[in-house]
């Protein structure tokens, strides 16, 4: 069986041509989609995590010979983590290919990060089972891209460092304010500003606090350094 077109423009946007296409349909179907006849992408989700996560440890040896096992941990939490995982599902579009049941998709899972990471980790499986290790772990270099080049400081916990900042310089610690809130319980949206004693602000948006909150501070910190 042939790949609809849209699965077919999102294999063109992934860099990899399936010989079967079957593991393709099956990486990008959400369970809230799966029938007897048309399996869900957990099984490949699962092998998925273990491809890129070695992929990503072997990536950080070769990119830093003189790095520590405590420096190497932090980079390599960064590359895999969810968030991390979204935001390359997003760049090639993923979303768009998901295929959902009616509430999920009512429920805007095409933009939920916890769902699209798994699904571009079920994707990474798919190309593994494909077409071999190599094949897949071309697709992750190519993928994630300079974030890789980029992480030692993407590693940092941003709202730790912006502490650290303010402390160093005699300020009181940065306050957190949540700015705006919008979308469904179910799906929330949060704006959340990082506020120093000096006056400099920046914010973060994100599905969680947490994750807003760290965003507020690493962009806090970016624009600090472009001032420095």
């Amino acid at each position: 069986m042939t790949l609809s077109a849209e699965l077919q423009a999102f294999s063109a946007r992934l860099g990899h041509s399936f010989a079967r296409p079957d593991l393709l349909r099956r990486a990008l179907t959400h369970p809230s989609m799966s029938t007897p006849a048309r399996p869900d992408n957990q099984r490949l989700e699962f092998l998925g995590d273990r491809v890129l996560g070695l992929v990503m440890a072997q990536a950080l040896l070769s990119a830093d010979s003189a790095a520590s096992e405590g420096q190497l941990a932090p980079r390599f939490n960064a590359l895999v983590r969810k968030e991390t995982c979204a935001e390359v599902a997003r760049s090639v579009r993923l979303g768009e290919a998901l295929k959902l049941g009616r509430s999920e998709m009512l429920s805007g899972g095409r933009r939920k990060d916890a769902i699209l990471a798994d699904a571009l980790e079920a994707v990474i499986a798919a190309v593994h089972v494909d077409a071999g290790y190599e094949a897949a772990r071309d697709v992750v270099l190519r993928l994630w891209g300079e974030r890789i080049a980029g992480v030692a400081n993407d590693a940092r916990d941003a709202k730790t460092a912006l502490q650290e900042w303010a402390q160093a310089r005699g300020q009181t610690p940065p306050a957190y304010v949540e700015v705006a809130r919008s979308g469904p319980d179910h799906a929330p949206e949060f704006i959340i500003e990082a506020r120093l004693q000096s006056g400099a602000v920046a914010q973060g948006r994100a599905g969680s606090k947490r994750q807003a909150e760290q965003l507020a501070a690493r962009n806090l910190l970016a624009r600090l350094e472009d001032s420095a």
